[in-house]
């Protein structure tokens, strides 16, 4: 249940931040007002999401960084054809292995 939500919360996040950036850079000034009110109604339904559970906070957001990279890099890539440099894949590694030693650790 944990890792759903948590997944659920990063495609809301990321999916949001993706609809505000082509508000602010691909869009027709008639589109931008509905994409913004979208984007804000997305990233409050994250922030709602990612919340709401009674977790601990900051066990909670330090796995939740790894769905997050992970989310953001694929509709980066898909999205906005943006593929991850290797840069990106190693940084990405060490997040992942970071998010598993904090998913492993002591509560």
């Amino acid at each position: 249940m944990v890792i759903f939500v948590l997944a659920v919360a990063a495609i809301l996040e990321a999916g949001g931040d993706a609809i505000i950036r082509s508000a602010l850079h691909d869009s027709s000034s008639a589109a931008r007002v509905p994409l913004f009110l979208l984007g804000a109604v997305v990233l409050f339904a994250y922030g709602w999401t990612v919340n709401a559970p009674s977790w601990d906070f900051g066990r909670l957001i330090g796995v939740y960084v790894v769905f997050f990279f992970l989310t953001a890099q694929l509709i980066s890539w898909l999205y906005f054809r943006q593929p991850p440099s290797i840069s990106g894949i190693v940084a990405g590694a060490l997040i992942v292995a970071g998010g598993i030693v904090f998913a492993a650790g002591n509560p």
